[in-house]
């Protein structure tokens, strides 16, 4: 009797015990009130000052053996073809065989079962003489693609893959210790490296405790746990970012401010927590009364174009502050960088600005291999679009603020949301295409841009139809949002096969402004998993494992992370809205987060906020100011002193239109395709259901086969892609071009020849252009008959590496003294002044008989170094296009 009665207090024990209410639950893990639960990784909050976690990184245990890699000259991918890698699988073995560089490697196995021990020292060897050959005979080494790498321009030998330490960054290999050395055989060169890292402190328990004084920061409590403990962390990483000089640190690893960073973060809550240190950190961003663009891609803008990110942080913080001067000194800086972008990125066909996406600035990891720098410039990307769109409308309310027109910009910003809802919507899919891509003829790239899609809908470019399509249709991995969807074969995580938490906030935001409780729900917990596991704002995560370990590069107390998981209590909870009026509230809460949310001490202008918000819902049942009746939930700008805001919920769950949560996936490779004759060819590839072709820019043909029949013409410029068989289509080839009627013209002849020692131009040399020699070059092109021709020319520029620095050339093109846009001339490599490639081309009219095209340096083309804008100029190429 006894033993019954003791299984009964028991069994009522456990019964009356609380089980700990679930925010969120997946397959793979459970955000609860007060703690994350993923396999046998837990995250507590003791409380909300207190973090404890057990979290292992899983990428050392699941090391594969089968490590894929490949050779290099100059830190560029220019061993063997794309997708073409050296492969081992590494038993017992700790060097590979004498490898001959250029040789093509077997077809590639299976992925072996079992995995590398951690801390393995292995040798990669290789035969150069294919290289060292031909630059003894020729003075130069023929690639497999016909490029010439000029021996003068030489560097070193590299090895590039993807298993840690090994990166497949080509052009840092260099910083990441990847140099192969010479052996005694001057021939063969070599690296020793440890594959698998592995630090076994880092497998112990890590806690966090708030050691930083937040007593005149916003104080926020809820009932639940870990997001309260959460948002004091991000609080104290925020005051760990701000550097001595009053500017805001990129993150842990990476000093410095970054235009796009320091505005996204900005916008999302700096502008409220920190509003002087982001103006200080904002003017560190201006050069000439002009916003600048970060070091980027083949040497910054134009190829990159997002620097008006700064419009936004810069408007955000007029709307928080109020502060007059501030606009007034804004006013000018956003006015000159818009009207030399309206000059240089406009392209009038779409109505669209170019550049590279927003953020993913890493060319491969988000394009095809096959484009250059001058290919991404001349692409047009849904995310910088509206971007620009939104610089556009900011800089016309500024101005009609400041008493002047803001008519023309709000023209500009109709003709970017005009091209965006024509050029890039998927009626099919639901959402926006990534870019418009493809050289001469531009063609869409059907994959999904997480932050650009969920700008559209923040900024109303999207409308309201549109954004509860894309927050429903858009797909959603088990982790989080990924930057892109589906992702690039055979390209390590980092943008591509990424998660990363401020792209996160924005697509929050955007879940809880289209009224989606699902999506909104999965994405706080995108969020509060990763910082409550890793006990820190990361940068970025791996979107098949969610693991911070595994990406190219990643940090640490990163500033945009930090400031996502703010605003999701601000801006998401409280529903912070600022305008130019005032602070508008309009709470969003799932039902699992339902309770009493209290935001203390928050200072607007001249007043201080105490707000609570009770229930959940996104609809507001009544609100109280200082304990009397609203009408609305709204602080006007000229309120002072302090003041109690409560807000009740009308407990609605909202939104049923779902979520389209799906598995990762791996579109096929991209397609390599060639004409012969009257034959456009490709090479067969594993898992296709259909092959696309295009012909300047227009789906004609979608076909098992792998060749086609085309037509002799004039011109024609073709792409083929690889459609799977779940319906995901790869990136096109490279675009391959029949062009009969060809002129050149040489510029030796037209202006003074250079006499620097550069080779592997055409004719009798070339021309050098700068800020201070041959500002304007005019060129005299005779054609037989009046028509539309193509206009390309060919370059070289080594005044930087492919990656970054600030030095891309750039001179204005008129044709019979009209305007035709720009001529760019991205770097090519760091004083490699003999590799030689082609500018964007410009499609003009020209007459019949004599026409003049005049290469002028005009004001609008000085790039964001100043000083050095230099390019050599080998010859004009002049297409003739159909009639």
């Amino acid at each position: 009797m006894k033993k019954i009665l003791l299984i009964l207090l028991v069994i009522s024990s456990c019964q009356s015990k609380k089980e700990d209410p679930i925010l969120y639950q997946s397959k793979t893990y459970t955000v609860y009130s007060n703690k994350v639960i993923q396999g046998n990784n837990m995250a507590e909050a003791l409380d909300a000052t207190h973090l404890k976690s057990n979290y292992i990184s899983p990428s050392s245990s699941l090391f594969s053996r089968l490590i894929n890699f490949k050779f290099s000259i100059n830190e560029k991918d220019n061993e063997l073809p794309v997708g073409v890698n050296h492969w081992i699988i590494i038993n017992n073995e700790h060097e590979t065989p004498v490898l001959i560089f250029g040789q093509s490697p077997q077809s590639q196995p299976e992925e072996p079962t079992t995995y590398l021990p951690t801390n393995y020292e292995f040798t990669f060897i290789v035969d150069m003489s294919p290289v060292l050959k031909q630059f003894e005979e020729k003075g130069f080494y023929e690639t497999f693609d016909g490029t010439k790498i000029a021996k003068a321009d030489f560097k070193g030998f590299y090895v590039a893959g993807g298993s840690e330490p090994l990166s497949w960054d080509f052009v840092n290999l260099n910083s990441k210790g990847l140099q192969l050395q010479p052996t005694e055989n001057r021939n063969i060169y070599s690296l020793t490296v440890t594959l698998n890292p592995h630090n076994a402190s880092e497998d112990q328990v890590k806690e966090w405790t708030l050691q930083t004084d937040l007593s005149n920061r916003p104080k926020y409590t809820s009932e639940q746990p870990i997001v309260d403990a959460l948002f004091n962390l991000s609080l104290e990483e925020a005051i760990k970012n701000i550097e001595p000089d009053s500017t805001l640190r990129t993150g842990a690893k990476w000093g410095g401010v970054w235009t796009r960073d320091v505005s996204y973060s900005t916008v999302l809550a700096f502008a409220y927590h920190e509003p002087e240190v982001a103006k200080i950190s904002l003017r560190k961003k201006v050069k000439r009364n002009r916003i600048i663009q970060d070091t980027g891609s083949g040497g910054a803008w134009p190829v990159s174009s997002d620097r008006t990110t700064w419009v936004l942080a810069a408007w955000e913080i007029y709307k928080v502050t109020g502060d007059e001067a501030w606009l007034n000194e804004i006013y000018p800086i956003i006015k000159n960088t818009l009207d030399d972008d309206y000059k240089t990125v406009y392209d009038a066909k779409t109505g669209m600005y170019s550049g590279e996406s927003s953020f993913l600035d890493w060319r491969e990891q988000t394009y095809p291999k096959w484009m250059s720098n001058m290919d991404i410039y001349v692409s047009e990307n849904l995310g910088t679009n509206v971007v620009h769109y939104q610089a556009h409308k900011i800089l016309a309310k500024i101005a009609e603020l400041q008493g002047d027109s803001g008519d023309v910009y709000n023209q500009r910003a109709e003709m970017i949301k005009k091209g965006i809802n024509t050029y890039l919507w998927q009626a099919d899919k639901g959402y926006y295409a990534q870019y418009l891509y493809g050289r001469n003829d531009l063609i869409m790239s059907p994959r999904f841009e997480a932050l650009g899609e969920a700008l559209s809908i923040l900024f109303d470019v999207a409308d309201n139809k549109k954004a509860s399509s894309i927050i429903s249709k858009s797909p959603v991995t088990e982790f989080g949002v990924t930057c892109i969807y589906p992702q690039i074969p055979r390209i390590p995580p980092y943008h591509n096969n990424g998660i990363w938490p401020f792209v996160q906030s924005y697509w929050n935001l955007a879940a809880a402004k289209a009224g989606n409780e699902a999506v909104l729900n999965h994405g706080l917990a995108s969020i509060y998993r990763a910082a409550a596991l890793f006990l820190t704002n990361y940068e970025n995560m791996v979107a098949d494992t969610g693991d911070f370990l595994g990406t190219e590069i990643n940090s640490d107390r990163m500033l945009w992370s930090m400031a996502g998981n703010l605003a999701m209590v601000h801006r998401v909870f409280m529903g912070m809205s600022f305008e130019v009026d005032g602070l508008y509230l309009n709470p969003v809460v799932p039902k699992t987060y339902s309770g009493k949310k209290t935001l203390s001490n928050f200072k607007y202008r001249n007043t201080v906020l105490n707000m609570t918000v009770n229930g959940f819902g996104n609809r507001i049942k009544f609100v109280s100011i200082d304990g009397k009746l609203a009408e609305k939930a709204f602080i006007p700008n000229n309120l002072s002193g302090h003041h109690t805001i409560q807000i009740e919920l009308s407990n609605n769950e909202f939104s049923d239109a779902g979520m389209n949560k799906v598995e990762n996936h791996f579109t096929l490779p991209t397609v390599q395709t060639e004409i012969n004759g009257q034959t456009l060819k490709w090479h067969a590839i594993d898992g296709v259901a259909n092959y696309l072709v295009y012909k300047n820019g227009q789906l004609i043909d979608k076909t098992t086969d792998t060749e086609i029949t085309i037509p002799a013409e004039n011109y024609a410029s073709y792409q083929v892609s690889a459609l799977d068989h779940e319906g995901y289509e790869g990136f096109a080839s490279e675009p391959v071009v029949m062009a009969v009627d060809t002129q050149y013209a040489e510029f030796e002849n037209f202006a003074k020849k250079s006499d620097l020692p550069y080779t592997n131009f055409t004719e009798q040399g070339f021309v050098e252009v700068s800020i201070d020699k041959n500002l304007d070059i005019e060129v005299p092109i005779q054609v037989k008959e009046a028509g539309n021709y193509l206009l390309d020319i060919r370059y070289s520029n080594g005044s930087g590496p492919w990656n970054t620095d600030n030095k891309c050339a750039i001179r204005s093109a008129y044709v019979n003294n009209e305007y035709q846009g720009v001529f760019v001339f991205p770097q090519r490599g760091q004083d490699e002044w003999s590799d030689w490639g082609f500018s964007n081309s410009k499609k003009v009219y020209l007459k019949s008989g004599n026409n003049i095209l005049k290469i002028k340096f005009e004001d609008w083309n000085n790039n964001m170094n100043v000083d050095v804008n230099t390019a050599m100029l080998d010859y004009l190429r002049i297409i003739k296009l159909n009639k």
